[in-house]
């Protein structure tokens, strides 16, 4: 395993900046280990949604999840406003960092991440393929 530690500045979409690391890192199988920070937009899919919702102002990350590779990502972010009320959803592209995101993620050697879909939920989910 390896790790890496990150720094997202304001106005960088973190969903998006995850998703270009893996692919100029060519990382094949990678996990959010721990992330602080902010964000002034959230985009973000509610449970059994179709539709992502985009909520503005000052939030702070609580915690961000999440497994990606060169096939994509998927992460689960929670995030509370000025008065403590926290929502937690998919991330989606398009939210905005604030001051920072301060992200360490780690880089598994021994496996690949696909994204295949499943005939059971109709949706690309985790596929993990052992690297010979």
């Amino acid at each position: 395993m390896k790790t890496y530690a990150l720094r997202f500045g304001p106005g960088e979409d973190p969903k998006a900046a995850l998703d270009s690391f893996a692919k100029a890192n060519q990382l094949q199988a990678a996990c959010l280990l721990t992330c602080v920070g902010s964000l002034r937009k959230a985009v973000l899919r509610f449970a059994n949604q179709e539709q992502a919702t985009t909520l503005e102002g000052h939030f702070e990350i609580v915690s961000l999840t999440g497994v990606f590779s060169l096939a994509g990502g998927h992460y689960h972010i929670a995030i509370s406003d000025s008065e403590g009320r926290t929502y937690g959803a998919h991330l989606m592209d398009g939210s905005e960092v604030y001051t920072t995101a301060e992200i360490v993620l780690a880089s598994l050697g021994d496996v690949r991440f696909l994204r295949t879909v499943d005939p059971q939920t109709g949706y690309p989910e985790l596929d993990i393929q052992p690297i010979s």
